[in-house]
């Protein structure tokens, strides 16, 4: 099967006062359609800056990013993103927060308000729909920016470290709530994160980075049927597979955690 993304010897150096700082060292990568990738490493290994590469955000400075076959140039309406913090607009309510990617090209807002409040309502915000940002909490506020992401119906859906901010009890809540998402619309999904808990539940395959210069160092195939469940985080194969992950960060040169 041919891959949706694929990274060709993606290699990343930045210009900084004191010289340059080379972030990635060559990343080759690959993931299928539908597939649910994580990608895991110390702080400053080229994860985030990965991400944006393949977002067509950032340029890498040698390799290329494919697509679908095409060699991405920039960004991309295929393409959806969400950030760390949820970056809303707090003049904005909810549904027209979901709705700015249909301003910024132009497109049907009678259509786009409609794929807008069926997202928001099946997010369980159905009732939040007209409420600025700052009557939201973290957990709500992120599941809006899901739903931006979400609106133009991207085949890829690219998730830089979503729920870090959030407490325990809502992030595993969303972890429930984004897999459901996934499951219903089936984007290839590639996911940032410092937690292997979060990365071994979430996944299909679990992508070590390698310390700057980011490289694949190495990649686990996480053994959890689907649909996963709470439970599985109780089970030994769950213990076995978070272990095998730090383990392998640990002699990485990484803390692993």
């Amino acid at each position: 099967m041919p891959a949706k993304i694929e990274t060709r010897t993606i290699f990343k150096t930045f210009e900084t006062p004191t010289g340059p700082v080379q972030a990635l060292g060559g990343v080759d990568l690959a993931a299928q359609p539908g597939e649910f990738v994580a990608l895991v490493g110390e702080s400053g290994c080229g994860k985030t800056t990965l991400l944006r590469i393949v977002a067509g955000l950032v340029a890498p400075t040698q390799g290329e990013v494919w697509i679908d076959g095409e060699r991405v140039t920039g960004p991309s309406q295929h393409v959806g993103v969400v950030f760390q913090r949820p970056v809303l607009l707090p003049w904005r309510t909810a549904v027209e927060n979901v709705l700015l990617p249909a301003h910024v090209r132009r497109l049907s807002l009678a259509e786009a308000a409609a794929e807008a409040r069926g997202l928001l309502e099946s997010m369980g915000l159905g009732e939040f729909l007209d409420r600025f940002p700052r009557h939201l909490s973290g957990g709500m506020q992120q599941r809006v920016a899901i739903a931006r992401a979400l609106l133009l119906q991207p085949s890829i859906l690219l998730m830089d470290e979503p729920f870090g901010a959030l407490d325990a009890i809502t992030r595993e809540q969303m972890h429930l709530d984004l897999l459901n998402i996934w499951s219903a619309r089936q984007p290839t999904l590639v996911f940032v994160t410092h937690d292997i808990s979060e990365a071994v539940f979430l996944a299909d395959r679990v992508v070590l980075l390698s310390p700057r210069p980011g490289t694949v160092r190495q990649v686990f195939r996480v053994p959890l049927p689907r649909p996963r469940i709470p439970d599985h985080r109780f089970s030994n194969e769950f213990a076995a597979a978070c272990r095998e992950v730090k383990h392998a960060m640990q002699g990485n040169g990484g803390n692993g955690r």
